[in-house]
């Protein structure tokens, strides 16, 4: 049986993989972008919880990330395209389905990344803070 931060992370991918970008989970980089751009899901850090007790809770913020990446003639507007619909994604389910009590993303810092012998990517991490409390740090 998968673990609550799985069973988030696992719905976070079905939100993006729902988007007209291709979404991949934790791969490498391809040696070919798709045209309508391309997403990786990292499963990121969860860091230290804050911890309730009686019952004994564990406060997450789990910081996952999001790689955006476009290429082509015309990826400013691509990227822009590919960020919103990330942030529309996100704002149109804020618990992934009951999961999390608050899902929230936060700006991407885009750069141009040149290619030899290809047109140059831009590309950026957005990432993405996981509310979520679970009563063992395990689960």
């Amino acid at each position: 049986m998968p673990t609550l931060r799985e069973t988030i992370l696992t719905a976070l991918h079905a939100c993006l993989s729902s988007l007209p970008a291709t979404a991949l989970r934790g791969d490498v980089l391809p040696e070919r972008v798709p045209a309508g751009g391309l997403l990786i899901l990292r499963d990121g850090d969860p860091g230290e919880p804050e911890v309730t007790l009686s019952p004994l809770q564990y406060h997450y913020q789990h910081r996952a990330e999001i790689e955006a990446v476009v290429q082509g003639v015309d990826r400013d507007a691509t990227f822009d395209t590919v960020c919103a619909s990330v942030g529309a994604v996100l704002a149109a389910d804020r618990t992934l389905g009951g999961l999390c009590d608050w899902v929230e993303a936060e700006a991407p810092r885009p750069v141009d990344l040149p290619v030899e012998g290809a047109a140059s990517l831009k590309a950026a991490v957005i990432p993405v803070i996981l509310h979520y409390t679970t009563a063992d740090p395990l689960d």
